[in-house]
Parts: C-alpha cells; sequence; structure tokens
C-alpha cells in the first residue's frame, strides 16, 4: 500500500512531483489527523493539558487568557493531573471512538514539566496500548529526552521552530531558563536552535516523524521560514505547519500589545508555496489549544467535564476491540466489514518486514486483511514475554502470556520471526494462528498471500468475525 498523502506527505522531487511515501510512513500518518491531508476528518485527536510550566517565553504567547471558543495554542480551561489525564482519556475514548491520538501540547512546554508529562504518557501507553502518543514542544529540552520519548512509544513529535536565526530569535523570544540559567538575545537564541536542530536530529535517527511548526510574523521571520524547510528536510522532518501569527491586543502578548501585525491570506499562501519547494507543507492546521478534543476544526473540550479517577478502572480490552473494528472501517472504506476479511497482528521492528521474535515484541501491528489489501489498523504496545534469551521464562510468565493474549483475542494470525512452544500452542488455543514461515518477508507481500489462502476457509457468517 503505497500512498502519497496531498499535502501531508511526500516529497518534492527535481520535477516538482510527490514522491511517494514509504509504507511504513504512510501507516505511520494515515490515522494521525495532525500529519494527514486525508485523516483529519476522518480521526479524532485528544491533547492533554498536564504541562503548566515553560522554559521560553515567546512574544505571541499568554497563557493566562482562556476563551473556550477560541482556538490557540497554549490555552487551557484546566490543568489535569496525570492521575486525572488518563481517566479523562479513557472516558472519551469510549465516547469518541474515533479517537486515534493523544498528545501533550502545554499549556506550557511538555519537556520543562518531565515528571508530570512523562507519567501521564506511561500510563496512557499502560492502560490504553492502542493509542498514538504525540509531544509538542519549543525544543529547548528535547535532546535530552529523545531516549525516554523512544521508549514510550511517542512516534510523533512536533517541534516549533521559528527561525534558524539567532538575531531574528532575540525579537521572537524574550528569554529561555536552562540548566537553572537565564539567557536572553542573541545568546538565547544560539543556544535554542542549536538545541532545536540536535533534538530533531535525534528524533528522526529513531524513526520518529517530526512535524515543525512555524509561526509566521511579517516582518520579522517572513524570509527566513524557506531557511527553516531547507535544513529541517535535511534533517529528516517531514512535514512544515506554517501558522499565522495571532496577536490581538486583548490577549496581552507582546505582540499583541507592541502592534505587530498580523499575516493576511496572501502572504501565507506566498510562505507556503516558498517552503513547499523543500517540505511537504500541512495546510489543515486550526491551531489547537491545549485541551482540544475532537476531529480538527472541532473543539469538543467543553463537553467532557472533569472524570473522577477510578481506583478501579473498566476493563479497557472491550473498547478495544470495538475501535478497531471502526477504525479497520474507516482505514479500508468499509471492506473490512466484508465476511472475508479479518485482522492479524504483525511483530516487526522496523514495519516494514516480519523481522521480530514473539516473546520479543514490545508492540503488534494490527492490520486489516480485505479486499483493500493490507492496510495497517493501529499498534497495540504490550511489556516482551521475554526480556533475555530466546529460552527464556520470567518469573510472570502466566502473567505475561495471558496479556498479550487478551490484547490479540481479535485477530485471526499473528504473524513473527520465532516463537517458542508454549506460546504457539496457547495462541492455537485461542483460535489464532501463529505465522513463522514468512519470517523475514516484507509485510503487505505476506499479509496479502496469506489473506488469499485464509479466505477460502474463512467462515461465511459475519458475527464470527469479531470477539465475543
Amino acid at each position: 500500500m503505497t500512498s502519497c498523502l496531498s499535502a501531508a506527505g511526500g516529497s518534492r522531487c527535481h520535477t516538482g512531483q510527490r514522491e511517494p511515501l514509504s509504507d511504513v510512513v504512510a501507516g505511520k500518518v494515515a490515522s494521525h489527523p495532525c500529519y494527514s491531508q486525508n485523516g483529519h476528518h476522518r480521526y479524532a485527536r485528544m491533547h492533554l493539558p498536564v504541562a503548566p510550566a515553560c522554559n521560553l517565553q515567546c512574544n505571541y504567547c499568554n497563557r493566562k487568557f482562556d476563551c473556550s471558543n477560541e482556538s490557540r495554542p497554549g490555552v487551557s480551561s484546566s490543568l489535569l493531573t496525570p492521575e486525572q489525564a488518563v481517566a479523562k482519556v479513557r472516558h472519551v475514548a469510549a465516547a469518541i471512538p474515533q479517537l486515534s491520538v493523544v498528545g501533550i501540547a502545554g499549556p506550557g512546554d511538555p519537556l520543562a514539566n518531565i515528571q508530570r508529562t512523562f507519567t501521564t504518557l506511561e500510563m496512557v501507553r499502560e492502560q490504553l496500548p492502542d493509542l498514538k502518543l504525540c509531544l509538542s514542544t519549543n525544543g529547548l529540552m528535547l535532546p535530552d529526552a529523545v531516549e525516554r520519548l523512544v521508549n514510550v512509544g511517542v512516534d510523533h513529535v512536533t517541534v516549533t521552530i521559528n527561525t534558524l536565526d539567532a538575531d531574528i530569535a532575540a525579537q521572537i523570544y524574550a528569554w529561555l531558563w536552562l540548566d537553572g540559567e537565564r539567557y536572553s538575545g542573541r545568546e538565547a537564541g544560539e543556544i535554542l536552535i542549536a538545541r532545536q536542530l540536535e533534538g530533531v536530529r535525534r528524533l528522526t535517527a529513531n524513526g520518529v516523524l517530526v512535524k515543525i511548526n512555524s509561526v509566521l510574523i511579517p516582518g520579522i521571520n517572513d524570509g527566513a521560514l524557506s531557511d527553516v524547510s531547507r535544513e529541517l528536510r535535511a534533517s529528516g522532518a517531514f512535514i512544515h505547519n506554517i501558522m499565522p501569527l495571532i496577536a490581538r491586543p486583548e490577549h496581552g502578548t507582546v505582540f499583541g500589545l507592541n502592534g505587530q501585525p498580523e499575516p493576511d491570506a496572501r502572504m501565507i499562501a506566498k510562505v507556503r508555496e516558498r517552503c513547499g519547494e523543500v517540505m511537504p507543507q500541512m495546510t489543515h492546521c486550526h491551531q489547537c489549544r491545549a485541551d482540544a478534543i475532537g476531529m480538527l476544526g472541532e473543539d469538543r473540550s467543553q463537553q467532557f467535564a472533569l472524570t473522577p479517577v477510578e481506583e478501579s478502572p473498566q476493563p479497557w480490552l472491550p473498547t478495544l476491540y470495538r475501535r478497531a473494528q471502526l477504525h479497520a472501517s474507516i482505514a479500508t472504506h468499509g471492506e473490512s466489514e466484508e465476511p472475508d476479511a479479518c485482522l492479524v497482528a504483525v511483530a516487526s521492528r522496523r514495519g516494514d518486514a516480519i523481522d521480530c521474535h514473539f516473546g520479543h515484541a514490545d508492540r503488534f501491528r494490527i492490520y486489516s486483511l480485505s479486499a483493500a489489501g493490507a492496510v495497517l489498523v493501529n499498534e497495540r504496545f504490550t511489556p516482551k514475554f521475554c526480556q533475555g534469551s530466546d529460552n527464556c521464562e520470567p518469573q510472570d510468565s502466566d502473567a505475561r502470556m495471558t496479556a498479550v493474549l487478551d490484547l490479540l483475542a481479535d485477530v485471526k494470525a499473528v504473524f513473527c520471526a520465532r516463537i517458542g512452544y508454549a506460546p504457539w500452542q496457547k495462541l492455537e488455543a485461542r483460535g489464532i494462528q501463529p505465522c513463522v514461515d514468512h519470517a523475514w518477508q516484507p509485510v503487505n507481500e505476506a499479509l496479502t498471500g496469506w489473506w488469499q489462502l485464509w479466505r477460502k476457509n474463512a467462515p461465511s457468517d459475519p458475527a464470527s468475525q469479531g470477539v465475543a
């Protein structure tokens, strides 16, 4: 399934045409509304306002102002603890099954609130293993956080980079705070830019998709954003989102109070066109609040009151199975609802080949197999059954195995490079076919071939395709 995702994917070659995305990248972006032009009206996102502090003072930002009807970064009606945030995610995911992404974008900077941010991410990953995790940051603390972000399964990160010129940065930022010291002027700009670039390079080297946000500020950085596109594209960034400055006097920002003009539609289009020559441009951004909930272009955050933290939360797996069926239907345009369609799981490190031992997998990629082809639905994260050698047997092996089997209860087959005899038997006892004959083969090729054989014996009763 090679895909070209309009303005949200591909890159321009020398002919000016979009080059198609790889299957791995296409699968990652397809259900992320902020990265996919085609996905933003089909999937929902949720921002968790758990990060109040900030280590960088931007002249276009004032987090104290809040209007529930306004869509503006840094705005939130409330601040949640990690426990409250996870309880709310569970509630929203059940009420809005199209939810695919949970992110932290403020109201300050997530990486200036390192403990609150990672506690929240780790709890969401543990309790809701099928949701994408993403993060939005100014990038100042990014180099120090990349390893933890990768380990917790964050695979989409947005970094706000407004310039690569330290003198221009001095006009945009009042000060930054790093390692107990406050910096301003050109010195602050040099520190920030160097750390932003280093962070982006480390993320992309680890396979994380990076979106660059830039605030277009007339007369300050409007002529410098093509340099941002060029340099960050070379560093592996995926897409560039150029957002118009919001500088209203009533917001109380430095730019709002000193009369800094906002860009008009013509300037925005011109800068995006120029930057689009070197990096794909995002044009469907709605500059979301730090507590936004729902599809892009809508905000349902006011519909969801603070959810009480439950001492014994309701089981999540039934909701996970229902959401998988819906997301498969969305991704395949309804083909997954046919009697000969099914879901399968793949253990893969890289995403493009079946290259992971069953016991070493920390996530399983869930595919829908149907007339639409092999279509990635989502990923489900799980603790590794085996932490060491192929023959390891952890003390809590029964509990680990039960957790993995429960997570995969709605699939018809599991594809992996190798699998032990005991897990093989337990999968078969659950009616799940272990498949190792396709080890090291390309995922799509293997799955398509297997489905062609499986569908000949597929049950004719559609109800038998689901989970009881």
